[in-house]
């Protein structure tokens, strides 16, 4: 069984909104643009996850809001707050729990961008890759019988985007 996922850091945040949690700062305009073009895109590259678990910070619910808005089915939704911030080991320990075929992962730098580095075999050939700016997507593909089963260095590359590369 090939399992697919799909892992984007959450878009710009608004670092000026005067907001004195971390947790609850909001996109900012940019972001705002930027989430709906990623949707988009993983629409148009037949990319729609069953799942998506997201951070429960404000600005990756947003992203993911965003994104949702300009997909053809809305996959179900599971926040946690043990994603907001966390190192790559707990997000892939939300991973291997998953069920269905094809998830999303909404997350935080650095974590996010360090577990894509280890997923996968071969990174892709990206100038960005390495910083993960916001709003960078990878997908992966695993020819694995269930998540469980997923670890470093399985991943296949499918794609690699960010917001820069993609049109307005």
């Amino acid at each position: 069984m090939t399992l697919t996922l799909i892992l984007i850091r959450h878009c710009k945040s608004d670092w000026e909104a005067g907001i004195a949690s971390d947790h609850a700062r909001p996109l900012n305009a940019r972001g705002r643009r930027d989430a709906p073009r990623i949707g988009t895109w993983l629409t148009a590259q037949n990319l729609i996850p069953d799942s998506v678990l997201c951070s429960d910070a404000r600005r990756t619910q947003e992203t993911w809001a965003g994104i949702a808005d300009h997909l053809p089915r809305k996959p179900r939704l599971h926040l946690s707050h043990a994603l907001y911030h966390a190192e790559p080991e707990v997000m892939l320990h939300a991973i291997t729990q998953a069920k269905d075929a094809t998830i999303a992962l909404v997350g935080h730098n650095p974590g996010i961008g360090s577990l894509a580095w280890a997923l996968a075999q071969i990174p892709p050939d990206h100038t960005d890759f390495a910083r993960y700016p916001t709003g960078a997507t990878t997908v992966l593909t695993f020819d694995v019988p269930d998540w469980a089963k997923v670890g470093p260095g399985q991943g296949k590359l499918r794609a690699f985007t960010t917001p820069h590369d993609l049109p307005d």
